[in-house]
């Protein structure tokens, strides 16, 4: 069921948000499970025999915690081992339904055979619940759990808001939000800000992301079928996607907190205006925010970070951002995209240590512009290979990209129209405030409550209502989020 449907913003959202504050009023725990049983629904809607195995995932999950923590105290030896057991079935999860036709497909390139294995459908939002769980089972084992029923938990792995394509919610951050009675009643500042950050999510996506998609593709699509193009055709495929893929992603994202706060739960940010940044490093602050959390701290940390040299911390960076890529899918084009940034950050680390020995003076307005565009130029050539379908198809658009290869005859053109939408996008990108931004400055103005701001709280409420609606007018044929792929 996707965010941006008439039966989720008509039906379900509504009759959920009712139900749960309704049900409160009897008992917390009713309330909880109502909410959980709707989750499985939202995440039912789809493929329902895939219930079976989030259910079963969670169960386990659950009993690996308990037993984690319960021989923590009686036998470190037993508690690692069972760590280690809880994370390779989360891993041998994954990579079943993930890689398991890539590996049988590079096995047959191989040996030259024909090894037939049917096509696995992958499970809707396996990546993220299964990222979500295994930092569960780490954090339980460095004793950073606390007591958690199974109700509880299994609220944690399904809340819908953030249940398909994130944000990579932390137990920390959600659940003792849960454990507060005042996230049983309704508020109005909650739903203000919640409906907010649903308005502009929404309108990133119909409004903005499926707009500029008709632009990039059919630049990849000619692109893997060996289609020659223009130069100027092939960036302002590539361009388009990069916008795409941006207000796509952080629209689901700025949608699943408007939904969480509805419900008075407040879930991490996870993009920070990427697009501005002037480094790789800074990128990777910005960009898929819980991800990169996620991957420094059960994985980049554990392999040793920066604590065993710089070589080694070189190769630490290069390993996850590899393994990030491949979190992704399951492809060699996300192995190259990974590997490119992993080479990006390794860079900037060695450019920024050379320059502080250089020059301690901050780098100037020439030098920040120039670092932005070097940046935003690195970001989008390896977007090439996050969105090509094969590898043939990635380094074809990148040839045509830079021409290396010559066009004959009559070939498409590039479209003044879709250089104006990407134009503007780009600048919306590059120089408008983000939603978290913007959320900050309605809660310090359209939730103040002096009689001199009134008229204006009146004026910006009635803009986000306003863009909700044409939003929602916006919507006729609709397309999945470009995340529920990962």
């Amino acid at each position: 069921m996707l965010f941006n449907s008439h039966e989720f913003i008509l039906l379900f959202l509504p009759i959920c948000f009712v139900l749960f504050f309704a049900l409160s009023n009897i008992h917390r725990r009713i309330s909880i499970s109502f909410l959980i049983l709707a989750s499985l629904f939202f995440y039912g809607w789809w493929k329902v025999e895939y219930l079976a195995l989030i259910i079963l995932s969670i169960a386990c999950n659950y009993a690996f915690a308990k037993a984690i923590s319960k021989w923590l105290t009686l036998s470190k030896f037993k508690s690692k081992l069972l760590l280690t057991c809880g994370v390779s079935a989360n891993l041998l999860l994954l990579g079943y339904y993930k890689y398991a036709n890539f590996f049988v497909s590079q096995v047959n390139v191989l040996l030259v055979d024909d090894i037939y294995f049917s096509k696995i459908i992958l499970p809707l939002a396996i990546s993220f619940f299964t990222f979500q769980q295994i930092a569960y089972l780490v954090d339980s084992y460095r004793k950073e759990i606390e007591h958690h029923s199974f109700l509880e938990y299994c609220l944690f792995v399904t809340f819908f808001p953030q249940l398909i394509a994130g944000p990579i919610v932390h137990h920390k951050e959600m659940l003792p939000q849960f454990f507060n009675e005042s996230s049983f009643k309704p508020n109005a500042n909650h739903i203000s800000i919640g409906l907010t950050l649903f308005s502009i999510g929404l309108f990133k996506k119909v409004a903005l992301a499926d707009n500029v998609a008709v632009y990039a593709t059919p630049v990849f699509s000619a692109a893997n079928g060996g289609i020659t193009m223009s130069v100027a055709l092939a960036w302002q495929g590539v361009c388009a996607y990069t916008l795409q893929l941006y207000f796509d992603f952080s629209g689901y994202s700025d949608m699943a907190l408007g939904l969480a706060r509805l419900f008075g739960i407040k879930l991490p940010e996870n993009f920070n205006s990427p697009y501005k940044s002037t480094s790789i490093v800074e990128f990777w602050r910005r960009w898929h925010i819980t991800l990169s959390r996620f991957l420094r701290d059960y994985l980049y940390i554990p392999l040793g970070g920066s604590r065993t040299g710089k070589s080694r911390r070189y190769l630490n960076l290069m390993l996850t951002m590899v393994l990030g890529g491949l979190w992704h899918g399951a492809g060699w084009n996300f192995i190259i995209w990974g590997f490119l940034h992993g080479s990006y950050l390794v860079i900037n680390h060695f450019y920024t240590a050379i320059r502080i020995k250089l020059s301690s003076a901050p780098p100037s307005t020439v030098e920040k512009l120039f670092y932005w565009l070097l940046t935003i130029f690195a970001v989008i050539v390896a977007w090439v290979f996050f969105r090509a379908e094969t590898l043939d198809g990635a380094l074809h658009l990148l040839k045509s990209m830079f021409g290396f290869l010559e066009v004959h005859g009559s070939q498409p053109k590039s479209n003044y129209y879709a250089w104006w939408l990407i134009t503007m996008l780009f600048c919306i990108a590059f120089l408008f405030p983000n939603s978290n931004q913007i959320i900050t400055w309605v809660e310090n103005v359209v939730l103040c409550t002096t009689a001199k701001r009134r008229y204006l709280s009146v004026s910006v409420s009635a803009f986000f209502a306003a863009q909700f609606f044409i939003s929602f007018g916006l919507i006729s044929e609709l397309s999945e989020f470009l995340y529920f792929n990962f």
